[in-house]
Order: C-alpha cells, then structure tokens, then sequence
C-alpha cells in the first residue's frame, strides 16, 4: 500500500536587520548640565543685583532645565522625566537641610565659647555677671525629665496593650479619640492644667519639680501611647495564637510573647518621647519657674532647667550681656546635645533587642 507524503514547507531564517542602538548621555553628563545651570544662574544673578538667594534659586531651575532637556534630545521623554523628578527631590531635599545645617553651625558656633567645666560644675547662685554655669539647670532637667518618664511610660504602654490586646467598642474609639487630641495639644496648655491642678491642691505659692513633670507627662503620654500602640500591632498574630494553643492565658502571652517580641520598638518609641518633651519649655516657665540655687527634691521649691535657663539668659541679661547669651547659646547646646543623645540610644535600642530572625 502507497502512502502520501507531503514535505513540510522550508521556513527561512529571517535576514537580520538594523539593530537599534539605545543613545546615552555619558556618566557625569546630567552632573555636568545641572553645574552649567548653577553657573548660568550665578551670571544672571550677578546681571540682576548679586544675592545668594538669586543665585541658588536662578541655579537650581536653570540646572534642571538644563538635565531635562539634555536628557530629552538623547535619552528620550521617558529617561528624562526621571531626571527631572530625581532632581525636584534632590533640591527639595537640600532646602530641607539648609535650616537644619544652619542651626548646627550658629549653635556650635556661638555655644562652644562656654563649653567648659564652669558651665558644667558650677551654678548661678550668687553670680550675677560672668562666669557661672548650668549645673543646676542641668541637674534640674534631668530629675523632672526622670520623673515625668517614670509618670508617662507604665500609663502610655498600659494604655497600648489595653487598645490593642483588650479594647473593643466605644471605649476603645474614645481612648483613641482622646489621645489623638492630646497629642495636638498646645504645650502651654500642659503647663496651665498643670499650675492648675497643684493650685487647687497646695494653694497659689506652690512650686515644685513635680509641677513640671505632670506637665510634661501630659505631653508625653500621648506620644508613648501612639508609638507603642503601632509597634504592638506589628506583632504576628500568629504568635498569640500559637500562644493560646498551648494553654496559655491571655495576660501572659502578652507578657512572655508580646511584650518580649515588640521590646526593640517599645524601647525605641518610649526613648523619642523622652527627647520629644526634654526640651519643652513653655511648661516648666509656668510650673516650677528658675532658681539660681542647686534644688534636687522634686517636691520641694522651684527647680531649674535647661530650656527656662537658656530662656531667661536671653530675654533678660544683666550688665554683662555676652556673658549672659554665651551662657544662654552653650544651654541650647547641651539641650541638642541631649536629644541627639537620646536618638542615638533608641537606633542602639532597635538594633541590639530587635528579634533574631536568622539560626
């Protein structure tokens, strides 16, 4: 039997054509335009009445331009609104550090002058030119910021655990109502509920450390319960219901697994609070006012700090008035000096308790 058989067509091999070569600009062309621009910009702010501002900002726009429309004749529209919003962001971002560049220059700068061991070791009692130093400020700022910590913490982290392992309904709503108010409240107003309240405890002539700290730990208990109530709820639940399968009751899964896990940014977040209020000033000029003496008891007579220090050395300088803004500029200092301190301990404290994911 004869069969027939067809032969599959033959394809041909396509003829290679024009290959499509993409156009870059070279490495450090757009650097290249965007320093042109600056030129240009310095040119016609000097054809215009020279001013640092013109320039930068003559600079700036002239330099984008430049890059956009560099970009755009080689690379395409695509690779060109890129760079166009690469460099929006990048200006945005350095006039957002100009301020802050500034304030670290003027305050070193102006602050170093009494950056010694007088301004550590001695205080203002009986000094009434130069010389002198902080120490009680110092000493003062430290003890209402332990107190008013000491205040805050158990009742903003209790508060957390109680929205986010506990709380349902209304209650729930209104607690978080409430502190989202708190958190927006006017730092003077703090210090007015705290005069307030101890006046109608202890009578008009009351001042105490403990004035200060109330105030400020109303203005801390709302950030420490909003910091911990976020890292709470990052907390698998997987790891509570892993918990209760085993038997365990609810208030120790909180404390064995909860708490443990969530340490890192519990710690972290308590730690911000801290340097949120420690430079608060406008509380402690209504509660516990400024004293030249060194006071350690915070339940008895007014206390010194920093910010009301550096306050009073500024708007009301005797004879001696450099004497008195150096004092008041190395009290600023101190107070960034603090909170950079504090920064610093809580990256520490999310780096070295943050759970061990790896063997």
């Amino acid at each position: 039997m004869s069969t027939d058989t067809q032969s599959a067509p033959q394809l041909s091999a396509p003829q290679p054509g024009p290959v499509r070569v993409e156009r870059r600009l070279p490495r450090f062309a757009p650097l290249g335009l965007f320093v042109l621009g600056i030129v240009l910009g310095a040119a016609l702010s000097a054809a215009t009445g020279f001013s640092v501002t013109s320039t930068v900002v003559y600079g700036v726009v002239l330099g984008t331009l430049l890059v956009y429309v560099g970009t755009r004749a080689v690379e395409g529209r695509r690779k060109a609104t890129d760079r166009l919003v690469t460099c929006l962001v990048t200006t945005a971002f350095g006039i957002a550090m100009i301020p802050l560049i500034s304030l670290v220059y003027t305050v070193l700068d102006k602050g170093l002058a009494r950056f010694d061991g007088d301004f550590f070791g001695m205080s203002m009692f009986r000094i009434v030119g130069e010389g002198g130093g902080a120490y009680h400020a110092i000493l003062g700022t430290l003890i209402i910021t332990l107190v008013a910590t000491i205040i805050s913490v158990p009742i903003g982290l209790f508060t957390a655990i109680y929205l986010v392992e506990y709380g349902t309904g209304r209650l729930k709503k209104a607690i978080t109502f409430f502190v989202d108010v708190m958190t927006g409240i006017p730092s003077i107003v703090a210090g007015l509920f705290a005069f307030a309240l101890f006046t109608l405890l202890f009578g008009n002539d009351f001042r105490a450390g403990i004035m200060g700290a109330v105030a400020l730990s109303v203005l801390m208990i709302p950030v420490v319960v909003r910091s911990c109530e976020e890292v709470l709820k990052l907390v698998p639940n997987e790891l509570r219901e892993a918990s209760y399968a085993l038997g365990v009751p609810k208030w120790r899964t909180v404390v064995k697994v909860v708490l443990p896990t969530a340490i890192a940014g519990l710690g972290t977040g308590i730690t911000l609070s801290v340097a949120r209020v420690v430079g608060e000033t406008a509380p402690l000029l209504i509660t516990v006012g400024l004293i030249t003496g060194t006071n350690l008891n915070p339940f008895d007579g007014r206390m010194a700090t920093l910010p009301v220090f550096a306050f009073y050395q500024l708007t009301q300088p005797g004879t001696a008035t450099q004497a008195f803004l150096d004092r008041a500029w190395t009290a600023a200092l101190v107070l960034i000096i603090f909170v950079m301190a504090l920064n610093i301990l809580a990256r520490l404290i999310s780096r070295f308790f943050a759970p061990k994911t790896g063997r």
